[in-house]
């Protein structure tokens, strides 16, 4: 296993690191993705531990803290030899401290996640969404605040816009906080958003990617393909709704060149879409789930070898999209390319 630095910190995290959103699940789109019981979990936290993955990642919502707390009953025992890596802003009730970033909702929320965990420090906590309603210095202050307690060893965000990131990292700067290191972010390739602005801000600012859904919300795991319905086994059927949106003739292209790299290569689709998101830019660690050991192992079997240079832009062609005004003059025209010019 390789490890990176996660963006501009000194913490080096795996290549591959584990979502946790399968342990305890529940509801309609949790309880789809998977129900791993604490028995189970252990079983694949071995298997990473025996791989060198290390990092693993929740958050409060997944499946009510159930998620958190199988998660910390797997790693009891072992703290230190984990990262855990956990998100708190979304809403995990009816009350009006029941969402967002407040003082009072993230002191309360850090001191549930450590129960839940069974710890006494979190490695990560990234803030789960941008939240418009508390000034970022109230935010920035009350994880200041936190990690200086040891409670926090790092933070980080997930689902910002630029802006919102920008903006953050202005003034933690400006007040001397600590700076968001790390950017959970959406990033396939049936989905490559996060290069428009996203990529070059990390880049430019030391902000780490970790990708979740690096499958494609389930797209590109090699049982959909042109002209079939999709297999009974798939979990779209019930999570397609909460997934970020695909074209689906963009997605069978994507699919028909993987198949012929994977033909060629003697490596799964799921394997050869991992591999070609761990040569980005900027991108720290891609977040692998399993819902068993089979896929696990599989999924672990995208690293430790690389796509040759041919084989890099053939995905890269095929996944290609025009990107949207104001970033597209950028990327065709010669003049503002110069003033901008491609993370390579």
């Amino acid at each position: 296993m390789d490890y990176r630095n996660l963006g501009a910190s000194g913490l080096r995290v795996p290549v591959l690191s584990f979502g946790a959103g399968t342990f305890g699940g529940s509801g309609p789109l949790f309880g789809a993705w998977g129900n791993t019981d604490a028995e189970e979990a252990r079983r694949l936290v071995d298997i990473c531990l025996e791989a060198g993955v290390n990092l693993f990642d929740s958050a409060d919502v997944y499946s009510a803290g159930a998620s958190e707390e199988v998660l910390g009953q797997a790693i009891r025992g072992r703290r230190d030899a984990v990262l855990i890596s956990t998100k708190t802003a979304l809403p995990t009730g009816e009350g009006p401290q029941d969402w967002g970033t407040s003082r009072a909702r993230l002191i309360r929320a850090t001191e549930d996640a450590l129960r839940r965990l069974g710890t006494d420090y979190i490695d990560l906590l990234q803030l789960h969404a941008f939240d418009a309603s508390t000034p970022v210095e109230e935010v920035l202050s009350t994880l200041d605040g936190l990690v200086s307690s040891g409670k926090i060893r790092y933070v980080g965000v997930s689902n910002f816009s630029g802006w919102e990131l920008m903006k953050s990292l202005a003034a933690a700067e400006r007040h001397g906080h600590p700076r968001y290191v790390a950017h959970q972010v959406y990033y396939s390739l049936a989905g490559r958003d996060y290069e428009w602005e996203l990529m070059p801000l990390g880049a430019d600012q030391g902000v780490g990617a970790l990708v979740w859904s690096p499958l494609a919300w389930g797209r590109l795991t090699g049982k959909i393909r042109r002209g079939q319905p999709l297999p009974s086994s798939s979990r779209l059927h019930e999570t397609a709704q909460y997934g970020p949106p695909v074209d689906d003739e963009k997605l069978f292209d994507i699919i028909d060149v993987l198949e012929a790299i994977a033909a060629e290569t003697g490596r799964t689709v799921p394997q050869i879409a991992i591999n070609w998101l761990l040569s980005r830019p900027t991108v720290s660690s891609v977040i692998i789930g399993a819902r068993n050991e089979e896929q696990l192992r599989q999924n672990l079997g995208s690293v430790g070898w690389s796509l040759s240079k041919d084989e890099i832009e053939r995905l890269d062609a095929v996944s290609a999209v025009t990107v949207p005004y104001p970033y597209f003059p950028y990327r065709l025209q010669e003049g503002f390319a110069r003033l901008n010019p491609p993370i390579v």
